[in-house]
């Protein structure tokens, strides 16, 4: 597959794009880092620095999107079976048509053929 699976937050703060998490509180975002940044703490294998969401330059939220039977998706994942997918629509019927499963009230995932998801892509959703 050509378009890497993602899903996440991503800042930018400074100098630096970094992985993020929302939290702890409404205001704050924790950033994160694979090597010592001043200002970081050390935590386990990697570094990390919560911060006010008002000092960020940016957040967006990366996810992969695709078509599935025509209706929209979001990739989770892939392994040998395929994809792992998630049901984007609003048609709990029409999910059901295309062979999702429901997780959770509202919530439909299935695992498909590579192939079978169309216009895979990564998308960048800004967070206020």
């Amino acid at each position: 597959m050509s378009t890497p699976i993602t899903s996440g937050f991503v800042a930018r703060y400074g100098e630096r794009t970094l992985p993020a998490a929302l939290g702890p509180d409404d205001d704050e975002v924790v950033l994160f880092s694979e090597e010592p940044v001043a200002g970081f703490e050390a935590a386990s294998g990697y570094w990390r620095r919560t911060v006010k969401r008002a000092d960020l330059e940016w957040l967006v939220l990366v996810r992969t999107v695709g078509t599935f039977g025509g209706e929209p998706c979001i990739v989770l994942d892939e392994d040998d079976d395929g994809l792992h997918i998630a049901y984007a629509g609003h048609s709990g019927m029409k999910a059901d048509t295309l062979g999702y499963w429901m997780v959770d009230h509202g919530a439909y995932e299935v695992v498909v053929p590579r192939e079978e998801v169309l216009t895979i892509r990564v998308e960048r959703v800004p967070v206020a």
